[in-house]
């Protein structure tokens, strides 16, 4: 991991807005599931794993904000 994915910001949002960036990341995050699977159907391995790879952290992300908003 470089420097610029360990910082961190602050933001403060409102239910409403916590709630549009969960919902963006959830559709987000379904595209990259569904992605890996058709890779894994096509024998993509090395694909397949990078699009796990970016669900997994989405998946990360949506549970921090959700923890945030409560």
């Amino acid at each position: 991991m470089n420097a610029a994915m360990t910082s961190t910001i602050n933001i403060t949002l409102t239910p409403d807005e916590a709630e549009i960036i969960i919902d963006a990341l959830e559709a987000d995050m379904e595209g990259y599931l569904e992605s890996a699977k058709e890779s894994r159907g096509n024998a993509r391995r090395s694909e397949a794993a990078t699009f796990a790879e970016a669900a997994e952290r989405i998946g990360q992300v949506l549970a921090r904000i959700r923890a945030a908003a409560g």
